[in-house]
């Protein structure tokens, strides 16, 4: 079964198309990565596979139902916090929060919640931070916590917009690896813009800006993605 499945999709703001007749899919287990300029239609996608929004035409699916029947299967993680970082809150009830309305409706955590939790941390690698309040924390230390808060509720699918768009590269190089690690049981959708950096790390790329061109990434070239962003491209050497 494909965990995502989209057939000629179009979705538009009133007059103005953002997705024009899209088909993709992603297979259990798979790292597909999603890039494309400002405004290409990357949010609107990924709203309208967690049934946020409504295609205008065509079908989508998730799990092979409708998305708003399957989308607590699947994990966000944005591309900033969805919390100030001056609220009181510490990384242990920040990834927490997680558990509602995934494996548990609103109400008081029990112990296997805060076991999960624990668990999660640890295999982030930042258990040791329980307990700190999340002001304290590093980009890098605020973007583990951000994923851990979406794996907590053991997803099936792992989304991620950017999440390295605020680290530096040790941070955005730490975070890969992990989550490569998670791909060995899930499969994982990621927004970036570092087409180079990621392509070391997913299977297949999709090209969007409007439409949707799906490649291996051994296939992605300078000229691919001039013909994507519309302008000239350089490479950047990220070794150290």
């Amino acid at each position: 079964m494909q965990v995502v499945e989209f057939t000629d999709v179009s979705f538009g703001y009133g007059p103005i198309p953002v997705l024009e007749r899209v088909t993709f899919s992603v297979q259990p287990a798979e790292f597909f990565g999603l890039i494309g300029p400002n405004a290409a239609g990357k949010s609107t996608l990924l709203k309208v596979m967690l049934g946020l929004l409504r295609p205008q035409r065509g079908l989508v699916r998730l799990f092979g139902f409708a998305p708003e029947q399957s989308r607590h299967r699947v994990g966000y993680v944005p591309q900033h916090a969805m919390f100030p970082r001056d609220f009181p809150l510490s990384v242990r009830e920040a990834v927490l929060t997680g558990r509602i309305g995934g494996t548990r409706p609103f109400g008081p955590f029990g112990r296997d919640d805060h076991h999960r939790a624990q668990e999660v941390l640890e295999v982030l690698e930042i258990g040791a931070l329980a307990a700190r309040p999340i002001n304290a924390l590093s980009g890098g230390q605020l973007q583990r916590v951000l994923i851990a808060r979406a794996l907590v509720c053991d997803p099936e699918l792992l989304v991620l917009d950017e999440p390295t768009a605020n680290v530096d590269l040790r941070a955005e190089e730490d975070i890969f690896a992990l989550l490569r690690q998670v791909n060995s049981h899930m499969a994982i959708i990621l927004v970036s813009h570092d087409v180079a950096f990621i392509s070391g790390y997913v299977n297949r790329v999709g090209c969007l800006n409007r439409t949707l061109a799906c490649h291996r990434t051994g296939e992605i070239g300078g000229r691919t993605i001039e013909e994507l962003y519309g302008a000239p491209v350089r490479a950047v050497d990220h070794a150290h």
